[in-house]
Parts: C-alpha cells; sequence; structure tokens
C-alpha cells in the first residue's frame, strides 16, 4: 500500500528554507517539519517518573511495518534507444499473412543515332528487375492467474496491463533489432539498415592530427571537413541529382560519438552550430547501433531522405516495411486465469536508391 506524498519540490525548484509564522504547526508538516502533539504535551508538563509494571512481557512500542512510509508508483527498468522508425520511417503494407514485400525496378533503354533516311529505326525499350524481402513474424503472449491478479491489486499493480506492456515491448524491441541487423533463419531475405546488400561500401574517414580517425580526437576543422567530404561525395555519386541545399538529408551517428557535435570553433562555434547553419535542411539521429558497427569501429551514414528521380515508388531511399505493427492472435479463457497472444510481422528495412547513401567508418 502507497504513502500519501505530501508534497514535490523539483530539483531546480529548491530554495533555502525561509522562518516564518503559519497558522498551525501542522502545516509546516507537508514540507517535512514537524512535532507531534503528545511532544508538545509532555513540554508543557513533567510526566511521571515512577510508572507502574505491566502484566504482559516487555516487547518492542511499535512493529516496523507500521512505520515504512512507501513511495508512490514504481520505477520503470529503462531499455536502449529504438530509433529504427526515426532513421527510416515505417511502411505499413501488406498483411500478417504475407510470405514476401516484392520492390520493382525498372531501367529504360536506348540510345540516340544521328539519324539517317536508309538507316534502321534505333528503338528503346525497358527492363524489370524484382527485389524481394521475406516477412518475418513474431509472437509474445501472457497469461495471469486468478490468485496472482488478486494479490497483485493489493499493492496498486494491474497484473494484465503490466504483462501486455511488456508483451508490447518486446514486440517492439525485436522490430527495431530487425531494422537494423535484420533477420537470418538460413533461406530468408530479411536485412536491416546495416546489413542491405544493396548498400555501399564504407570509406574509412582520414586520420586527424592526433593521428587518429576518430572524433574524439579530432578539432573542429576535423570534424566539419569530415562532414563535408560526405556531402560532396552523395552529390557527386549521384552526378548532381541531389542537391544538399535542396533535399532533405539524414546524418546518422552512433550514441556515443554524436555529441563530438559540440566541439567549438576558437571562435566558440560549435560544430552543430556549423551543421545547421551551412547544411539547414539535414538533421542529426544518434543510435546505439551505429557504435562498433564495422569491425568494432563506429559508423556513420548520410543519405537523401528521398530522390526525385521519375521514379513511381514515392522515391524513398530506405523504406521499412511492417505488415503488423501489433497483432492479437487470440484470448482463451481458463478457469483459473486467461491468457493472451500477441504477434507482429515486419520484412526489414530495404536500401531502394543505394546511389543516395554515404558510408563511413572509423569515428
Amino acid at each position: 500500500m502507497q504513502s500519501k506524498e505530501h508534497s514535490y519540490i523539483g530539483p531546480r525548484a529548491v530554495r533555502p528554507l525561509k522562518l516564518s509564522s503559519v497558522a498551525g504547526y501542522q502545516d509546516l508538516s507537508r514540507i517535512g517539519i514537524g512535532m507531534d502533539a503528545a511532544t508538545v504535551h509532555r513540554m508543557m508538563a513533567a510526566m511521571d517518573a515512577a510508572l507502574v509494571p505491566g502484566l504482559t512481557t516487555p516487547t518492542i512500542t511499535t512493529p516496523e511495518q507500521f512505520l515504512q512510509n512507501w513511495l508512490p508508483g514504481f520505477v520503470a527498468i529503462t531499455t536502449a534507444a529504438r530509433t529504427i522508425d526515426e532513421c527510416v520511417g515505417i511502411t505499413t503494407a501488406g498483411a500478417w499473412e504475407d510470405e514476401e514485400v516484392v520492390q520493382g525496378v525498372m531501367e529504360l533503354t536506348g540510345t540516340s543515332v544521328p539519324y539517317g533516311d536508309y538507316t534502321n529505326v534505333p528503338l528503346s525499350s525497358w527492363n524489370v528487375n524484382f527485389e524481394r524481402r521475406t516477412v518475418v513474424r513474431f509472437e509474445e503472449g501472457m497469461r495471469v492467474g486468478t490468485l496472482e491478479e488478486a494479490r497483485a491489486s493489493r499493492m496498486k499493480v494491474n497484473s494484465a496491463e503490466g504483462k501486455r506492456e511488456a508483451a508490447t515491448l518486446a514486440l517492439e524491441i525485436n522490430r527495431n533489432r530487425v531494422g537494423f541487423y535484420g533477420y537470418n533463419d538460413g533461406n530468408n531475405r530479411t536485412y536491416g539498415l546495416l546489413n542491405d546488400p544493396s548498400l555501399p561500401a564504407y570509406v574509412t574517414l582520414p586520420m586527424g592530427g592526433a593521428n587518429s580517425t576518430q572524433w574524439a580526437s579530432k578539432t573542429f576543422l576535423e570534424i566539419t571537413a569530415d562532414i563535408r567530404t560526405m556531402v560532396a561525395d552523395l552529390r557527386n555519386q549521384t552526378r548532381g541529382v541531389i542537391d544538399p541545399k535542396r533535399e532533405q538529408l539524414t546524418l546518422v551517428l552512433g550514441t556515443s560519438v554524436i555529441d563530438y557535435l559540440t566541439v567549438t570553433s576558437i571562435f566558440s562555434v560549435s560544430v552543430q552550430d556549423w551543421l545547421t547553419k551551412t547544411y539547414p535542411t539535414m538533421r542529426v539521429v544518434s543510435c546505439p547501433e551505429f557504435d562498433a558497427a564495422h569491425a568494432g569501429d563506429n559508423v556513420a551514414y548520410l543519405y537523401a531522405e528521398s530522390v526525385s528521380d521519375q521514379s513511381t515508388d514515392g522515391g524513398q531511399t530506405f523504406v521499412q516495411v511492417v505488415p503488423a505493427k501489433f497483432r492479437v492472435l487470440g484470448v482463451q479463457q481458463l478457469a483459473k486465469g486467461y491468457e493472451e497472444d500477441y504477434s507482429n510481422a515486419t520484412a526489414g528495412v530495404m536500401c531502394k536508391r543505394p546511389y543516395a547513401v554515404v558510408r563511413r567508418t572509423g569515428l
């Protein structure tokens, strides 16, 4: 049973106490200053020192359980941040029972030649390929007993609600993990943001003045030079299709690296300030999965979120296809409780435009 919380003062609002008159001493108990009535009475009148011994066995005055103060609420155990949706978004397509997600790729072919009255007409054409990704399904359930639920309610805990939240969290953790690493059962084609076979190769960052590629050892000028080179490569490898000043860009860094964007120059300008001013369409996302992701080294991605290239698929560089984010499979009433089962389905992450991605390692 939880005790009553009388007041709360946040860490930013705490101030020294200033004594002043109050209407009654009991008001002070709200901030932890108290004097019970018995103490006041003993101060007003002396008590008889010669007490008559009792008939029962001497024992403690008050059992400990009556002197416990139970703070309200429960502290939840946290898990690592799940950021795949923030990186590439989420596309709900298909159905839970689907086996594959298929993306068509069309190439237009043709070469124009100088005109001639008696030459053959050069013909244009097209060629289509299909990229497949396998849908994987996960499940997690819960069972609540009658006695368990009754006893949990005595300490203000809803056992069924807690187990449903745990099941939802477990499914989301798996979906996030597949989004980064894919899923391999030996015969499927389910990849993630870090291992899609279409991704370009990693390029190691150049060494800085401290003979290290890591941003922890680099200066403001060296870090900004690394980012500038990534942007230049993105523009050059697309032959100008991607304009970094116009297209929406995403820079993904590891959680152990992102804070080096606060490194400042001799003019007290941080890398983040420079980035915001120089490339206003670029956003920065941090992911724990990008720490030590390639041969023990931290990695970084820079990509255009979408490309205007006459395609009819929406133009996204990456797509995370999730046929079912959460699905109730069934509910069963038992003699001594009830059971529920839940599931989700995901096809991982597909890189649809590898030319719009730049990858670096060694951060």
